[in-house]
């Protein structure tokens, strides 16, 4: 398939953080609704397009459409503001960046500043960086700001989605690029024999929310959740400790600290792989959960797998995907959904 690089570039840069993911929701709507037999949205902001199938048997697959990323706590009396985050921040990697600040009537740019390293104390120097010490700077009069920013306002960070060699890089690739692969999925699957919920969740990056009310209102008999995980391949770390490598293929997970995937699903995930040829790798996450936690048992037991996307420096505005390894996530998920049958006996 060919790599629609424009449409990434535009799930990725689209604002949605956890609770307010009303952006990238109707971007993922209108694309379901031209892919799909029927779409809905529940209370808790969920897309989910569904495909009917010959049988009974309905299958899930789920990926968040939310990023990390902060809301106004504070407007200090300077105008400056002070973040309360959404989702998981290392703090090292807020100094120097811009951010946009989305007020009620006008979306804003902000730097999060940082003091020259020549003018900090050697107690400032050890000090420990916390998210509650970040400052906003809007570079405007503290009376404009105190008029047109509110607590309660929500934070992005601010980066475009560029071509880096054969990587694509920038914000929230976390995990738009996994309902990126849903999205062309959805496109590609054609009279599956099983009924099929593409699922669009919410509020992943502060516990797996979405999900875990999704799986009780869509019961389904199988589910998949689809993530990014760690691609640790760079200097300083030990290649044993590698839990992913960019451009060797799909992941294809075992478990991570949400969930340990079916041996069943995830044996018949790698069988298609391998009969179909597409590249793939085995992925044991030490740290981290997903969506496939949330469904797991959110109404009774359920057999559950995920396919992983490599990623490096997740949580950072610079995430990075190889190009070929998109390719084989969309067409592993593909493959696995065409040929289930509702036939397979995942029980244990």
């Amino acid at each position: 398939m060919d790599f629609d690089f424009d449409r990434l570039k535009q799930l990725t840069e689209t604002s949605g953080v956890p609770g307010y993911e009303d952006r990238i929701r109707a971007l993922v709507r209108e694309d379901l609704e031209a892919t799909t037999d029927s779409v809905r949205v529940d209370a808790m902001g969920n897309v989910v397009g569904t495909i009917e199938g010959e049988g009974d048997y309905e299958v899930a697959v789920a990926a968040h459409m939310d990023e990390i990323g902060f809301m106004v706590r504070h407007v200090n009396d300077e105008g400056f503001l002070q973040l309360d985050a959404l989702g998981g921040w290392d703090p090292r990697v807020l100094k120097a960046q811009r951010v946009t600040v989305h007020a009620e009537d006008e979306d804003l740019t902000g730097v999060i500043g940082s003091v020259p390293p020549h003018t900090l104390t050697e107690e400032q120097k050890k000090k420990e960086p916390k998210v509650e010490d970040v400052y906003v700077d809007l570079g405007l009069p503290a009376e404009t700001v105190a008029e047109t920013v509110s607590v309660g306002d929500l934070v992005t960070m601010e980066q475009t989605t560029v071509r880096m060699g054969n990587h694509v890089t920038g914000k929230a690739i976390d995990d738009r690029v996994c309902l990126f692969a849903m999205l062309a999925a959805a496109r590609r699957v054609e009279n599956p024999e099983v009924t099929i919920h593409f699922a669009a969740t919410v509020q992943e990056e502060v516990g797996l929310r979405g999900a875990q009310a999704l799986g009780v209102d869509l019961d389904p008999d199988l589910a998949l959740g689809l993530d990014t995980t760690v691609a640790n391949d760079v200097p300083g770390f030990d290649p044993a400790d590698h839990v992913t490598k960019l451009g060797e293929g799909a992941g294809i997970k075992l478990k991570d600290s949400s969930a340990i995937a079916n041996p069943k699903v995830h044996r018949r995930l790698r069988r298609v792989a391998e009969d179909n040829d597409i590249a793939h790798q085995m992925e044991l996450l030490p740290a981290g959960g997903t969506d496939t936690g949330g469904f797991q048992n959110s109404y009774g037991a359920k057999p559950v797998g995920a396919i992983s996307m490599p990623t490096r420096y997740l949580h950072t505005v610079t995430e990075s995907v190889h190009e070929d390894d998109v390719v084989a996530y969309i067409d592993l998920l593909t493959a696995f959904l065409e040929s289930e049958t509702g036939e397979f006996d995942y029980t244990l």
